[in-house]
């Protein structure tokens, strides 16, 4: 699958021509050739970089899956790996889709390693702002990583809402304690996969902006500049989450402490109260004689022994709050 498009002082020049023509828009004065490759092979990819000049390892990097966010600089070009993120509160599963990024002066190439990645949300994005067209490849590059860096956000929105939600579950008054472990850990899990992803991303596009690239002009500047302000935003926000539910996970064991110290505390109690018949009877119950032996007022003295002292056990107890 290829999308192709071509700019031309600033307009929208044509949509949807074949990969082999990108040599003849780039031999136009002032024009910008958007290409997108989904799930190219390597020999595909061979063919365009010959003509735009791409580096060999940077054509390997694009092939292979599981890269790191990254930014490469090489002779005439700068090669960008970045993952767009997906949660899905109603599945509790995070996805990721990795895509690959040529930059040349005049040209961007985009890598899908599948098809999930919405790249029709980004030409939408490019459509809204044809003010901005006019500055070529960092128009076509910012209206990218603003998609991308606005999936980190919503990402890590979703997420949020998880953990409000688990901290909400903690105070219950009979917490399902199997329930918070295991979304606890499903929480973790996904927080490490956003972090891994997103966490980099304030540092790829800081050396981005960097004057040499000639990326964020007067023009660009200002906006790139905003996409950088959303993920250091979004990788402060997942730390954050990281560290709240940490709290939640520490807070769930301290509840678990106290409610057992209670429950404790309350059985000793009880032991205690029941203990004092337990005497009674027992010391009455010795096969020698005692006083009252074989007597009614011995059973009644035995009796009232018993109910005055569990009676004041309990009494006791229940100011102490002990039960």
């Amino acid at each position: 699958m290829t999308r192709t498009r071509a700019y031309r002082d600033g307009v929208l020049y044509k949509d949807g021509f074949p990969v082999e023509e990108v040599s003849d828009f780039l031999a136009e004065p002032d024009t910008a050739v958007w290409v997108d490759l989904c799930e190219p092979s390597e020999a595909d990819l061979t063919d365009l970089a010959g003509e735009l000049g791409l580096h060999r390892l940077a054509v390997e990097d694009a092939v292979q899956e599981h890269q790191r966010p990254k930014l490469d600089r090489y002779d005439g070009h700068a090669f960008l790996t970045a993952y767009a993120v997906r949660f899905d509160p109603a599945s509790g599963r995070t996805t990721t889709y990795e895509l690959a990024v040529f930059i040349t002066p005049r040209a961007l190439v985009t890598v899908r390693k599948d098809d999930g990645f919405d790249v029709d949300a980004v030409t939408r994005r490019w459509d809204l702002e044809p003010d901005l067209a006019k500055s070529g490849v960092p128009f076509l590059l910012h209206g990218l990583l603003d998609h991308v860096v606005d999936g980190h956000f919503d990402a890590v929105q979703a997420l949020d809402d998880q953990v409000e939600e688990l901290e909400d579950l903690v105070f219950d008054d009979r917490p399902d304690t199997s329930e918070l472990q295991r979304r606890s850990f499903e929480l973790r899990k996904n927080l490490t996969v956003v972090r891994r992803v997103v966490g980099p991303v304030p540092d790829v596009l800081g050396s981005l902006m960097r004057r040499d690239l000639r990326l964020a002009d007067d023009t660009m500047g200002p906006y790139f500049e905003d996409v950088h302000d959303h993920a250091r935003q979004a990788a402060e926000h997942t730390e954050a989450l990281r560290e709240r539910l940490a709290t939640v996970r520490e807070t769930q064991l301290n509840l678990q402490s106290d409610r057992l110290n209670l429950i404790m505390k309350k059985v000793t109690g009880w032991a205690a109260v029941i203990a004092v018949p337990t005497a009674v009877t027992g010391f009455y119950g010795q096969n020698v004689a005692y006083p009252g032996n074989g007597t009614t007022s011995g059973f009644w003295v035995s009796t009232v022994v018993m109910v005055v002292l569990s009676i004041g056990l309990y009494a006791l107890f229940k100011k102490r709050d002990w039960l």
